[in-house]
């Protein structure tokens, strides 16, 4: 089996306060969560609960809260925060002198995230049970850590501006019978 190289930033600590930016792919870009219609996003019933998911993630999560976020036909983009945790500043960046992967502590934003794509994935595959096709997310997702307001205000225009450029997106695919 072939080694995957961890796509979150060497030595960062993913548990401390701040704003992030995650895009969750489903697995070959197969639009699963609904259609654009004049630049706007239409939710199916897979779109729906991709959603209310998502919307569930600070009942689950002490310290975390939802910023923007929609949800696109085959991916999600959305803003994750985590405040009000006390930060030992000597274990900011405690892993990054470590030759191997930060502690589980210091990994909340990819335990979120995999969080939510396990109860996604249960509901969403519940719904098609009658349904050759089963629903899958891409392997990791991508993240961005915010470090200004300038950024994060760009961030925000991108993911509410998302539907209106759907037709110039190179990974805009429609997977028939889904």
């Amino acid at each position: 089996m072939q080694n995957r190289q961890p796509n979150r930033l060497r030595g960062y600590n993913y548990s401390q306060n701040g704003f992030y930016f995650v895009t969750i792919c489903t697995q070959n870009h197969a639009e699963w969560f609904g259609r654009i219609r004049n630049g706007e996003m239409e939710l199916n019933r897979y779109g729906e609960t991709a959603r209310n998911k998502w919307l569930e993630i600070p009942q689950h999560f002490e310290n975390i809260r939802l910023d923007e976020f929609v949800i696109m036909p085959n991916h999600i983009h959305g803003i994750i925060v985590i405040e009000n945790v006390a930060v030992n500043v000597g274990s900011r960046h405690a892993c990054s002198l470590q030759k191997h992967a930060c502690p589980r502590t210091y990994q909340t934003i990819p335990i979120v995230i995999g969080s939510y794509k396990s109860a996604a994935t249960r509901e969403i595959n519940m719904l098609i049970m009658q349904n050759k096709n089963n629903f899958h997310w891409q392997k990791s997702f991508y993240d961005h850590i915010i470090r200004n307001e300038s950024s994060l205000n760009q961030i925000r225009e991108y993911i509410n501006g998302n539907p209106r450029r759907w037709d110039m997106d190179i990974e805009n695919m429609v997977i028939p019978g889904i």
